[in-house]
């Protein structure tokens, strides 16, 4: 029978074992503490592929990598059906939390962990009329940086993919990283996953014109594509100078676009003969395709979309989402210089493993031990205000937006960081 002494013994003892996970678990002295701080953890979840390589680690350059660190708690917003944190918890032995202050206090009175990652994606939230889900990234980061400031001390901070649906509330976030002067990474996987070729466009190359060939569903698959096309632009001479102008366009605006010179064919059939999973015709008896030339395009992607982007050096870059033409993620440019165009594939492998969490993870890992981002949080800070005002552009029927708010100014990594083969 539970009776008062119970409980308060009980309830002692919980608390001593809730700090102990944050104190001398593992050698703390050598290995450091995280909070994960989530929407949701189950299966396939952005938190569950990225904590999991935490607790059970993954293999790199042929080895089984078990990451220097534990994790020691974790906060979810949402546990709906299928929620595997408390599961986890109970096998690894950290505790769930019911508050963002409290994960990173490990029940405490002062911030206990050496690093906080920020998976705010998947879960029941709703969408604004950009089509936008309305994540609490910025909330949820708002509830870290308040434990900051209030214990005076910063650790540093992961952010999985954009900052936030508004541009306004992820340059707030930037600025509140330089302000306390903690380490912030964001983006997604695809900047570091395998590139099929591992090209690196040269720093200070002079790039005359670049186009991304994505494919899902907005908003979160269009971030992925544009991501991956700003860590290649990026390079280019100068570094990064900023957006001058976006433009988002539909249907069958698309194909009079490209026949108007406003995106390159030679370009788009580039990035598709990198393409490892062709549709259409290939599917039904295995036959290779020129879809940038044979005019099957328009038969096969019915909803196709032009994201135009003007940088203030000049440069013009264009995503094309083409849903039912591919499965995969292209990209091409034209490089001042070379001879050949340079194109390459951005390397996903299947679920349920998808591999390339892991060379995500091990940047995370690397800023965690460093105390140093490998790459700009700028990156992710202006590929978020695009996509916001590229579906800006689409409420406001397809409108060409200036876009002085995107005066974003950034140098790019010496090295890329993507996984090599």
């Amino acid at each position: 029978m539970l009776n008062r002494r119970t409980f308060l013994e009980m309830t002692v003892v919980t608390g001593i074992a809730s700090q102990l996970a944050c104190s001398d678990k593992k050698d703390s002295k050598k290995r450091k503490k995280i909070a994960i701080i989530a929407s949701i953890w189950r299966y396939l979840s952005h938190a569950q592929h990225i904590g999991d390589r935490f607790l059970v680690g993954y293999p790199s350059q042929g080895k089984w990598h078990l990451p220097n660190m534990d994790v020691v708690s974790l906060y979810v917003d949402q546990k709906p059906e299928g929620d595997q944190s408390e599961d986890r918890s109970k096998e690894f032995g950290f505790q769930v939390y019911p508050t963002v202050q409290e994960a990173l206090r490990c029940g405490t009175n002062q911030i206990a962990v050496d690093a906080v990652l920020l998976i705010i994606e998947h879960g029941d939230y709703p969408r604004n009329n950009k089509g936008q889900v309305l994540y609490p990234r910025y909330e949820l980061f708002q509830k870290v940086v308040e434990v900051f400031e209030q214990d005076g001390r910063s650790v540093p901070v992961f952010n999985d993919k954009h900052l936030s649906y508004e541009t306004s509330k992820a340059k707030k976030m930037v600025e509140v990283s330089k302000k306390l002067q903690f380490p912030m990474l964001a983006g997604s996987s695809l900047p570091v996953t395998w590139r099929v070729p591992s090209i690196e466009l040269p720093l200070d190359s002079v790039i005359e014109e670049a186009l991304m060939v994505g494919v899902g569903s907005s908003d979160a698959s269009d971030y992925h594509a544009l991501e991956a096309l700003q860590c290649m632009v990026e390079r280019r001479k100068g570094g990064e100078s900023g957006i001058k102008s976006v433009q988002l366009i539909q249907g069958d605006d698309v194909w009079r676009a490209g026949k108007e010179g406003r995106w390159s064919k030679q370009l788009l059939e580039a990035a598709l003969s990198r393409s490892n999973k062709l549709l259409g015709d290939t599917l039904i008896d295995a036959r290779p395709q020129d879809l940038a030339n044979n005019g099957q395009l328009p038969i096969l992607v019915k909803e196709p979309a032009a994201y135009f982007i003007e940088h203030i050096d000049g440069l013009k870059s264009t995503l094309l989402m083409l849903n039912g033409a591919v499965q995969d993620q292209t990209f091409a440019a034209r490089v001042q210089g070379m001879t050949e165009t340079q194109s390459t594939l951005f390397q996903l492998p299947p679920r349920p493993n998808v591999a390339y969490s892991a060379c995500l993870v091990e940047k995370i890992e690397e800023m965690i031990e460093t105390g140093k981002a490998p790459y700009p949080v700028e990156r992710t800070l202006i590929v978020s205000g695009i996509l916001d005002h590229c579906l800006e552009s689409k409420i406001r029927k397809n409108k060409k937006l200036e876009t002085p708010e995107l005066k974003i100014s950034y140098q790019p990594p010496k090295e890329s960081h993507f996984c090599r083969m």
